[in-house]
């Protein structure tokens, strides 16, 4: 049997109890009001940071559907005028055949028209006033194939320049000779200048002392102009071909 007094300590410390269990409850589940920690699981371990998110580097990959750039355009050729002097004069026609005679001094330089590559050089005055016209007129000479597609041919002259060969590739102002009186010059001092197509497999020389009138290319690069003949000479070509010598051949060149 219990004893009374027992049994009214038990019955005294239940309210008590009732109201502890909520606190203890609380205090098992959440952190105090005051704490800043985070409660953590005791099974799991904490999280690494997490770094914020960068942003893609740009592609280096040339998107497909851009338009590709021009390709750059040819370019122009220079022309200049065929005698390097302060004195000089040229007729705008010449007897029985286009071309033209550039006057200037003996020995004034020749030079070169445009880029090109040299046709043939004539080193030897081979002219004679007994012997045929036309094949060796010029005397010392030079034929350079401009890079145009012109040719452009000089004669009469007093020199050649020296390493100028069959071949060998120049530029426009490069000196190739000296005006001069060799072949049917008439002991003039001039240089005969004509424009032409090539003409190959054969000696054209009715062809390369020229097809075209010279004069209106002459003013335009005297002036610093660069008037090209190509046009001209191709459509001469392509009328013409390339004709056979003429039965009877006259004037100088």
């Amino acid at each position: 049997m219990r004893s009374p007094s027992i049994g009214r300590r038990a019955r005294a410390a239940y309210p008590v109890l009732l109201l502890l269990v909520p606190a203890l409850v609380a205090g098992c589940g959440a952190p105090d009001a005051g704490s800043s920690a985070t409660p953590v699981s005791s099974w799991e371990a904490p999280s690494s940071p997490v770094t914020a998110a960068q942003p893609a580097a740009p592609s280096t990959v040339a998107p497909t559907s851009a338009t590709p750039s021009p390709s750059p355009s040819p370019r122009k050729l220079r022309h200049v005028f065929p005698v390097r002097a302060s004195n000089v004069d040229y007729h705008p026609t010449h007897s029985a055949y286009p071309g033209t005679d550039i006057f200037a001094d003996c020995g004034e330089p020749v030079v070169a028209v445009t880029d090109g590559k040299v046709l043939e050089v004539s080193r030897v005055d081979r002219f004679s006033k007994s012997g045929p016209l036309g094949p060796y007129n010029g005397g010392l000479s030079v034929s350079l194939l401009g890079d145009d597609g012109v040719r452009y041919y000089g004669s009469h002259l007093s020199a050649i320049a020296g390493g100028i060969d069959a071949g060998v590739r120049v530029r426009a102002g490069q000196q190739l000779g000296k005006v001069g009186h060799t072949g049917n010059a008439n002991n003039v001092c001039h240089l005969h200048f004509g424009l032409s197509p090539k003409c190959t497999g054969h000696d054209d020389w009715w062809i390369r002392r020229g097809v075209i009138w010279p004069a209106p290319y002459l003013n335009s690069w005297r002036r610093d102009g660069n008037r090209g003949p190509a046009a001209e000479v191709t459509a001469w070509q392509k009328k013409h071909g390339c004709p056979k010598a003429p039965t009877v051949t006259s004037g100088a060149g």
